[in-house]
């Protein structure tokens, strides 16, 4: 059964807001400070522990983008850290004010939906994981103090303009066609060969060496029956045509996107690294642009939000104090 707390700790581990208080001893060991405000690796170890959670949690049917996703959270966790404390500086700097009245809302909304209005079955379950009410209350605040500053950031942006709306549907425009087909080859190389000394790296190492060949002239059936361990190899690595929605979303997005002979780069999946060669393909008909206009709008709108939330982190980072320790 899944526990009734995964819901909180997906709302607030995103944030990193999970772990212990800044003010907490440094005796755990400082991972960072911030314009004078300390993260103690404890935080962090904390913060990634909760994600690490959900990530197994979602995507426990998918090895290969867990791994990936771990490591990626494992490489961001103390710069996710850092900027949580970045924006709460300039939040202070500003003399803006949250209510308590409105995380007291927001707690309770978390009781009424995942907890059924039973408060005590709450702070029970606070509990279990180390949690007091105290505490949560608190990251909550955080959190909401961190959503409401980016959410006024990122609201400051001018709307699509009809060109950009033109270009991005010209850029896009495979991704709304229909009835696409394609006719591919592939080679294929796991990421643990099972011989002696080998590792992912050597794999991809070999992979990259395999696609120079191919690039360079080499016929890319030969090259497959020879080094390509997936169940087309024999046949040099050829597929019968396919259609978008029959393949892998990830494969389907490389192959659609070259042209008749091209090769793609070398990509990750899973636990394999592939090479694949377009030999034909048969673009279908794509929507018009007044039937997706909604659609880029809000990718539009979705891209320049992004754009203006980065420049924003990257002037308060400039402007601070910090000092990285590792943690």
């Amino acid at each position: 059964m899944v526990s009734p707390l995964r819901p909180l700790l997906f709302l607030f581990c995103t944030l990193g807001l999970a772990g212990v208080s800044s003010a907490q001893s440094s005796s755990n060991g400082i991972a960072a400070v911030v314009n004078g405000n300390v993260v103690t690796r404890s935080e962090v170890r904390d913060a990634v522990n909760a994600q690490e959670q959900m990530l197994r949690f979602q995507l426990q049917n998918d090895p290969g983008a867990l791994q990936r996703e771990i490591a990626n959270l494992r490489a961001t966790a103390l710069d996710s850290l850092i900027d949580r404390e970045l924006v709460l500086t300039e939040f202070k700097r500003l003399g803006a004010q949250i209510k308590p009245q409105w995380v007291e809302d927001d707690i309770n909304s978390i009781i009424r939906e995942s907890f059924k209005g039973d408060r005590d079955a709450f702070v029970k379950e606070l509990a279990k994981n180390g949690m007091t009410m105290k505490k949560f209350r608190e990251m909550r605040e955080k959190m909401m103090i961190v959503q409401a500053m980016r959410g006024k950031m990122a609201a400051q942006q001018a709307p699509a303009t009809p060109k950009e709306i033109s270009d991005f549907y010209e850029k896009h425009i495979d991704e709304w066609r229909e009835g696409g087909m394609i006719k591919i080859s592939t080679i294929t190389l796991p990421k643990y060969s099972g011989d002696n000394g080998s590792t992912p790296e050597g794999q991809k190492k070999l992979a990259e060496e395999i696609r120079r060949k191919v690039v360079n002239g080499a016929d890319f059936a030969t090259t497959a029956k020879t080094y390509s361990k997936d169940s087309h190899a024999e046949n040099g690595g050829a597929w019968d045509w396919m259609a978008r929605d029959q393949m892998k979303p990830s494969i389907a997005a490389v192959a659609f996107a070259l042209k008749t002979g091209g090769i793609s780069s070398v990509i990750e999946e899973e636990g394999s690294y592939i090479i694949i060669a377009c030999d034909a393909i048969k673009h279908g008909n794509a929507k018009s642009l007044e039937e997706v206009r909604k659609e880029i709008e809000r990718a539009i709108s979705s891209e320049k939000s992004k754009a203006t939330l980065d420049k924003w982190m990257e002037g308060l980072r400039k402007r601070s104090v910090i000092k990285k320790f590792g943690w």
